[in-house]
C-alpha cells in the first residue's frame, strides 16, 4: 500500500471517529430539547450516554491528535509529541531494535540456519549461471586490465625484480642444487650417460687414435706396432668405460660423486664464487636490460590474459567452466567442505552483526533525528493512525456506557 492509499484509508476512518462524535453531539442536543419538553424516564438515559460519549470522543480525539499535532493548532505543552520528541524516540528506536532484535539469543536461531554451500552449488550447477559469472569475471578482469598503466606496472615488476636479485645468491642456489641432485642420486644418470657416449665415441674413433698413436711414436717403431698399442688403448678405455657405464658401484662414480660434493661445498663458501656469479648477474641484469626483460614480460601476459579473456571459446574460459562444475558438484556433496563453508559463514556473519549492532543503533537514531519534525509525524500517522482512530471510536462508546452506568447509579442508589 502506497502513502496516497494509507492517506485516503487514514481520512477514511477520521471521518468515521468524527462522524460517531457528531451522532452522539446532535443526540444529545436532540435529547436536552426533548427532554425539557417531554420529561419521559427514558430521555434521560440516552442524553446521559450521548453526553458521556461525546466527553470520550473529544478526550480520545485530543490525546490522538497531541501525538502528531498540536489540536486545533493551539501549541498547548505536551501535545505535537513526535515532532518535539524525534531524537528522544530516534535514541529510543535504535536501542529497541538493537536490544529487541539485534541481540546475540535472537540472532543465533537465523544465523545457525544458513546453508550457503548448498545454495551456492545448486546455483553454480546451472549453465546459465556458470556462463554468465565467466562472463561477468572477464569483463571485469579486462577492465582492470586495460585501465592499468603499462608503465607503472613494468616499474613495478623491474622494482621487485631489482630487490629480489639484489639478495640473490646464486652461487648458494648452483651450490645448493648439484647438493641435491648429489643427494637424490640423479647424477647417476648423468654419469652412466656420459660413460656410454665417451665408450661410443672411442670405439667410432680407432682410426684417430690411431693416427695419433703413430704421430707421437718414434719412426723406428714398425706401424704394426703402433696399430697395435692403438687397439689396446681403445679396447681398455672402451672397457673402462663400459664398466663405469654398467656397475653402479664403480670407483670412479664414487670419486665423481665425492668432487661433487666438494665443489658444491666450494661454491657455498667460497668468496671467489660468490663475486663471480654476482659479476655474471650484474653483467647480465643491468637496468636496461631488467626493464627490457619488463616491458617483455608484461606486455606478453597481458596480450595472452585479453586474447583469452574475450575469446568466447578459449582454454582459459574452458578451464573455468571446468573448476565450476567441479565446485559445484563438491558444494553439493561434499558434506566435510559444506561444513568448513557454512561454519565460516555462519561465524563471520554473527560477529560481524554483535561487532555492529551500535552501528545500526546510530544508523536509526541518526536517520529518525535528521528528519523533519513534521515530516516524521505524517509518516507515523499513516502507518498507525488507522488504527489510532479506533481509540476515538471506542472512547465515544466506552465514555457513553461509563456515562450510563453513572446515571443509572445516581437515580436508583443516590
Amino acid at each position: 500500500m502506497d502513502d496516497v492509499q494509507k492517506r485516503k484509508q487514514l481520512r477514511k476512518y477520521k471521518m468515521i471517529a468524527t462522524g460517531l462524535f457528531v451522532l452522539m453531539a446532535l443526540i444529545f442536543v436532540i435529547m436536552t430539547v426533548l427532554e425539557k419538553r417531554n420529561p419521559a424516564h427514558w430521555v434521560g438515559y440516552i442524553r446521559a450516554f450521548s453526553e458521556a460519549a461525546m466527553v470520550g470522543a473529544l478526550a480520545d480525539w485530543f490525546a490522538v491528535t497531541a501525538l502528531f499535532h498540536h489540536p486545533l493548532g493551539l501549541k498547548i505543552p505536551h501535545t505535537n509529541l513526535i515532532q518535539n520528541s524525534k531524537e528522544r524516540i530516534g535514541d529510543n528506536l535504535g536501542n529497541f531494535v538493537v536490544s529487541n532484535f539485534l541481540s546475540p539469543q535472537n540472532i543465533r536461531p537465523y544465523i545457525q540456519k544458513i546453508r550457503i554451500s548448498n545454495m551456492a552449488g545448486e546455483w553454480l550447477a546451472k549453465e546459465k549461471n556458470q556462463q554468465n559469472l565467466v562472463s561477468e569475471l572477464s569483463k571485469i578482469i579486462l577492465n582492470i586490465l586495460y585501465k592499468l598503466d603499462d608503465d607503472s606496472v613494468t616499474g613495478f615488476i623491474t622494482k621487485k625484480a631489482r630487490e629480489m636479485t639484489d639478495d640473490l645468491k646464486i652461487n648458494h642456489i648452483v651450490g645448493n642444487g648439484i647438493q641435491y641432485l648429489v643427494e637424490k642420486q640423479d647424477h647417476q644418470k648423468l654419469i652412466t650417460g656420459l660413460a656410454k657416449q665417451i665408450k661410443e665415441y672411442v670405439l667410432n674413433n680407432q682410426d684417430i687414435v690411431k693416427q695419433r698413436v703413430q704421430k707421437e711414436s718414434y719412426f723406428l717403431i714398425p706401424k704394426f706396432v703402433d696399430d697395435t698399442i692403438a687397439e689396446k688403448i681403445t679396447g681398455g678405455l672402451s672397457k673402462f668405460f663400459e664398466e663405469v657405464e654398467n656397475d653402479l658401484l664403480h670407483p670412479l662414480r664414487s670419486e665423481i660423486t665425492s668432487k661433487l660434493y666438494a665443489f658444491s661445498s666450494e661454491l657455498q663458501t667460497e668468496k671467489k664464487w660468490e663475486d663471480e656469479f654476482k659479476n655474471i648477474k650484474n653483467d647480465f641484469l643491468t637496468g636496461d636490460k631488467l626493464h627490457q626483460y619488463s616491458v617483455d614480460i608484461w606486455t606478453s601476459i597481458k596480450k595472452s590474459l585479453a586474447r583469452e579473456l574475450e575469446e568466447e571459446e578459449s582454454a582459459l574460459k574452458a578451464y573455468l567452466n571446468k573448476n565450476l562444475t567441479e565446485l559445484s558438484l563438491n558444494l553439493q556433496t561434499d558434506e566435510k567442505l559444506q561444513y568448513k563453508i557454512d561454519h565460516w559463514v555462519r561465524v563471520t556473519a554473527y560477529k560481524y552483526i554483535l561487532k555492529n549492532t551500535h552501528q545500526a543503533s546510530s544508523l536509526i537514531s541518526s536517520t529518525v533525528g535528521n528528519w523533519e519534525g513534521k515530516e516524521l509525524s505524517e509518516k507515523l500517522e499513516l502507518e498507525v493512525g488507522k488504527d489510532l482512530q479506533f481509540i476515538r471510536v471506542n472512547g465515544t462508546l466506552v465514555g457513553g456506557l461509563v456515562g450510563l452506568i453513572i446515571y443509572t447509579v445516581s437515580n436508583f442508589f443516590i
